[in-house]
């Protein structure tokens, strides 16, 4: 592609967010505050789930209250078919706009095990691994074809990559296999003007956490100390970055990781 076919792309993408925006594990959390953003933004929002139809139904009643447009589709990121069985899915809960290109792809879902090393059981661990960091890879090589040029992928990593917590040690390195894809493949597809980036969220304040965050006011405290910001993140924290990576305003940032977790532990 000449450099006049990506400058020409570059504007496309300056005038409209004409497309789609998919985002996996969008129905609640973090991956349902990007949904949000992302369709307030412009964006046509493909609601991922895995089996909660009533919460992403519920996330795409609130872009479209907004005057946005989504549709929700279900895929279970744990089955080793993934990349073939989540577009089939998509494809056929979009219909007609199946053609639209997918300007923008989020890899958002995500589980997580607790435990130390000695704790962890093997097939949770090949679970994790699966979800994690398989998918999002079989996910993207299956999207190629329909991502257009110029478009964007955001990969959601984890502040853990970053700051030592041997409970969750698993979590840490499917997130850490996630971001070392994220560069290769940036200068993979940056050809075809295509920016790959990921975002490390820190602990956030979501349903995920809530057993053990809300209410808790020791652990509330605990975060915040080790916060240069302050403060306990939310999701909209972190769907704002995810946007500004996702938009025209972010066109030459590729190839990175950025971290959103408030400056924990400078």
């Amino acid at each position: 592609m000449s450099d006049t076919d990506l400058r020409d792309i570059e504007a496309l993408n300056a005038r409209t967010s004409d497309g789609i925006a998919v985002v996996t594990g969008a129905s609640r959390g973090i991956g349902a505050a990007i949904a949000g953003r992302l369709g307030a933004d412009g964006y046509t929002v493909a609601v991922h789930y895995r089996q909660d139809s009533t919460a992403a139904t519920d996330v795409v009643e609130k872009i479209t209250a907004a005057g946005g447009t989504a549709f929700s589709f279900a895929a279970d990121l744990a089955e080793p078919d993934t990349g073939t069985a989540f577009w089939a899915s998509y494809d056929a809960a979009a219909g007609a706009l199946r053609d639209v290109p997918v300007r923008v792809l989020v890899n958002n879902a995500g589980i997580v095990v607790n435990g130390v090393i000695e704790e962890t059981a093997a097939e949770d661990f090949i679970r994790q691994q699966q979800i994690n960091t398989t998918a999002p890879f079989l996910i993207i090589k299956a999207a190629l074809p329909r991502l257009a040029d110029g478009g964007r992928v955001v990969n959601v990593s984890s502040g853990a990559t970053r700051v030592p917590i041997p409970g969750i040690i698993g979590y840490t390195m499917t997130k850490g296999a996630l971001e070392a894809l994220t560069l290769p493949l940036a200068q993979h597809l940056g050809p075809r003007g295509i920016t790959v980036n990921a975002v490390r969220p820190g602990t956030t304040d979501t349903d995920m956490n809530a057993d053990w965050l809300r209410g808790n006011s020791e652990a509330m405290a605990t975060i915040v100390a080790q916060r240069a910001l302050g403060r306990v993140g939310g999701p909209a924290d972190i769907a704002d970055v995810v946007a500004l990576l996702a938009s025209h305003d972010a066109r030459w940032i590729t190839g990175q990781i950025i971290d959103a977790t408030g400056g924990e532990r400078l």
